[in-house]
């Protein structure tokens, strides 16, 4: 009987000791937790030479401000790329500008109806049409001025301008191998000019060509 109790007792503290020891394991099992260091801003290069930092660490207001800037503009672009007309595309390549600078549906609409028509001294019609005659007939139908006579008496009836004040729809003039005025034509922009030549017909010309600078006399507005 002593030595049953005695048995039992040994398993007793055997229990104890296998409870004591996984505690243990347990606690030494147990990770402890620490702050994490604080992250390194990093940048990302969208274009070359033009850095952004990375979405974790850039300030949301100033991103959203640059952000909605820059769609507005690619916006604004866009719709006038987007509704630009086929005849924008041909005059803005014609003059080299951009296609959302022609706007003049009525003053481009006349020269493509007229683009190509033979020179013809003294005529008006699209079977022939000398400088003076393309002018007056532009000037009535866009601007609705009314305009006659020939390139003399139209350079009489303006107000002079310099070669840098010139705007669309004012004349330019020119004395070709003469003492007087003898030919005209209309201003477009970016120094390009619609005219009436002898050699081409209605064509577009450039008054920084050698030949139109060298023959160019100034410009005049009604």
């Amino acid at each position: 009987m002593i030595r049953k109790k005695g048995h039992l007792w040994v398993q007793l503290s055997i229990c104890a000791l296998a409870l004591t020891s996984c505690s243990t394991l347990k606690k030494s099992n147990t990770v402890k937790r620490t702050t994490p260091a604080p992250v390194e801003k990093r940048h990302v290069t969208f274009i070359d030479g033009i850095s952004t930092p990375s979405s974790h660490h850039r300030n949301s207001t100033d991103y959203n401000n640059r952000n909605v800037s820059i769609s507005r503009n690619i916006s604004s672009a866009s719709a006038n790329l987007e509704n630009a007309q086929s005849w924008q595309f041909k005059y803005a390549q014609l003059l080299d500008v951009p296609v959302e600078e022609v706007l003049n549906q009525r003053l481009y609409g006349f020269i493509e109806e007229w683009w190509g028509t033979p020179y013809r001294l003294g005529g008006k019609t699209h079977d022939g049409i000398d400088c003076s005659g393309f002018v007056n007939t532009l000037m009535n139908t866009v601007f609705q001025f009314s305009l006659s006579g020939n390139s003399v008496q139209l350079f009489n009836q303006v107000r002079r301008l310099s070669h840098r004040e010139l705007q669309e729809g004012d004349l330019v003039f020119f004395k070709i191998r003469h003492r007087q005025v003898s030919h005209v034509g209309i201003y477009l922009e970016n120094d390009k000019f619609v005219h009436a030549s002898t050699s081409a017909g209605v064509i577009i010309s450039d008054l920084n060509e050698p030949y139109w600078k060298k023959y160019f006399v100034g410009g005049g507005r009604l």
